[in-house]
């Protein structure tokens, strides 16, 4: 009988370890032992503040586990800028100085602990590092890209105790003109807004759904307006209950206006209070408080839009204010099922059905809501591309049904006619798709997530070079974006046939999200096009263990693309690969 598998993961491994620990303990050994607890300390902070795991101590030496390199190698920088700040008063013979590796890579998970090649790996760059520095793995550099301002210089290939292969590495340049700071957007011409998560005042955190949804809601009005750069729902909400000072937040968003504000939810009634801030010198533009009965709650959300609009937006092209918000729902109980389900992440068969559930519990109660016919669309959409349900075509069939209705309950939803372009596009009806992604985005210009669809039509259609176009304005939208919007950036780059542009997008998709089998695909196809046979292999390998029945002939069947060419330079790109037909 086979031993069951043990679970595997992606993860960005940072080793640290203090340069000649042994002599500094035969010194002093109590003091240096003193001295190594403030210091394992302090790191173990950074560690945590920076979205890391410690996974164990060693003596002098710290094992950690992050999810992504930015935040291993935006702590591993934070540390050493901190130590130094801690050395410099100390004599040099007396002075703590760590050697930090970074790596990225597969691990093996056991009892709360890590073990692999890739742990390993770290673990002999951080044995490269120069007392005080930082190495990395070209792994690791690939990955963070130009996502942090540092600088990096290239060791060549490394030979290093028990690992085969040689090692790729980077020194980080910590002494950079370039200062260690967030990366601000710019500033767009037309008034550019974010709408932050409310905060949930009603002292029960089932009610959070509630507060959030209600924002949400806001954030889709606002977005109906031409003259307005609003961004996406997931990217603002990114910083939801985090403490960061308004003008650093609208720098990252590339805002120049906040909304915040709380809720209090309480039997029939609500209170809103809502505050516009200019962030340019963080002074309070506008604020309003709103006690009203349950039942008004569109009311008030249409007088917030209303009054941030008029307040901001120097014009509203074609439309008044009126003509752009949406139809409310006609039940409230109904809209709260919405908000339910909206809360719900559907990354597996079971949250995807249980938001269906929900969704269709609402257009149980209210079956003119098109909200829920637009969800109950994707989560039969989600079906059918992640094989979930019992019948592709079945499921495709509920996803167009739901979607048609969507559109014929509130033909100026953009959620639904953004909806229904998807499933035109997957299938194959190239004109129908484009023209319901159009209107989406006229009723929305900041629909992120139609304009990157608008780039998987592009793709589709043989348009990869506007496709990139569409697809950066997405990003601008929603700095904070959902992973498979960097799979379509590497699917573009990969048919523009720049494979090598394309492997920075794929890795960080596969980096936050290792368990999707699209944007391995593309990777495997564009490690092979460039005749890096081993790194495709690599692909091959993940993407067999994670749908072992994979097989080119029955992918083909479910992509989109309009020129048979173009589908040919796909599919021979994963069997260069060795994916098997």
């Amino acid at each position: 009988m086979n031993e069951p598998r043990l679970p595997r993961k992606l993860s960005a491994i940072l080793c640290a370890d203090v340069v000649a620990y042994s002599r500094l303990a035969s010194e002093d050994e109590e003091g240096t032992h003193r001295s190594l607890r403030q210091y394992l300390d302090l790191i173990s902070n950074e560690i945590e503040q920076h979205k890391g795991k410690v996974v164990n101590f060693a003596g002098d030496a710290v094992l950690a586990d992050f999810g992504t390199v930015i935040d291993a190698l935006s702590c591993a920088t934070s540390v050493q800028s901190k130590l130094a700040i801690e050395n410099q008063d100390m004599p040099d013979e007396r002075k703590f100085l760590f050697r930090i590796g970074i790596n990225l890579g597969e691990v093996i998970i056991d009892r709360d602990d890590i073990y692999g090649d890739a742990v390993n790996v770290a673990a002999r760059l951080e044995s490269l590092s120069e007392p005080g520095g930082i190495c990395i793995s070209d792994a690791a550099r690939s990955a963070v890209g130009s996502k942090l301002p540092l600088d990096y210089k290239f060791m060549g290939e490394q030979l290093v105790k028990n690992i085969k292969e040689p090692i790729r590495a980077y020194t980080v340049r910590l002494e950079s003109d370039k200062p260690f700071e967030k990366i601000t957007q710019e500033l767009p011409q037309k008034p550019s807004i974010a709408v932050l998560p409310f905060n949930n005042m009603s002292g029960d955190p089932e009610q959070e759904y509630f507060a959030d949804g209600v924002v949400e809601d806001i954030i889709t009005d606002l977005s109906r307006f031409n003259d307005l750069l609003v961004i996406a729902r997931n990217s603002s909400f990114s910083y939801k209950g985090k403490s960061i000072k308004i003008q650093e937040l609208a720098g990252e968003l590339g805002v120049r206006y906040v909304v915040e504000g709380s809720i209090r939810r309480a039997a029939e009634r609500i209170r809103i209070t809502a505050q516009l801030i200019d962030a340019a010198d963080e002074s309070h533009v506008w604020g309003e408080r709103y006690d009203r009965e349950l039942r008004d709650i569109f009311d008030i959300q249409d007088e917030i839009v209303e009054t941030i609009v008029r307040t901001v937006a120097t014009r509203v092209e074609r439309h008044g204010v009126e003509s752009v918000t949406r139809k409310a729902p006609q039940d409230l109980i109904a809209y709260d099922y919405v908000l339910q389900a909206r809360a719900l992440i559907c990354d597996s068969a079971e949250n995807n059905r249980h938001c269906r559930e929900l969704y269709e519990a609402a257009l149980h109660i209210d079956p003119h809501s098109a909200e829920a016919c637009e969800g109950i669309s994707m989560t039969h959409s989600l079906d059918q591309n992640s094989g979930w349900g019992k019948s592709t075509d079945q499921s495709f069939e509920q996803a167009l049904s739901y979607a048609l209705k969507a559109v014929t309950l509130d033909d100026d939803s953009s959620q639904a006619h953004h909806r229904l372009g998807v499933t035109r596009l997957f299938n194959r009806e190239y004109d129908l798709a484009e023209l319901h992604l159009d209107k989406a985005l006229s009723l929305n210009p900041n629909n992120s997530d139609a304009w990157a669809y608008r780039g998987l039509y592009l793709i589709y259609t043989g348009q990869s070079e506007e496709a990139l176009a569409a697809l950066e304005r997405a990003t601008r939208r929603n700095p904070f974006h959902s992973t498979w919007y960097l799979w379509f950036v590497g699917l573009a780059y990969y048919c523009e046939k720049r494979y090598q542009d394309a492997i920075p997008s794929l890795r960080r998709s596969i980096e936050k999200n290792p368990g999707f089998i699209a944007p391995r695909r593309h990777l495997a196809a564009c490690y092979a096009q460039l005749g890096l046979s081993d790194e495709a292999a690599e692909q091959v390998t993940k993407i067999l263990e994670l749908e072992p029945g994979f097989s080119i002939e029955g992918l083909s069947n479910t992509l989109s693309y309009r020129d048979p060419a173009d589908l040919k330079h796909y599919l021979d790109g994963l069997r260069l690969a060795g994916l098997p037909d």
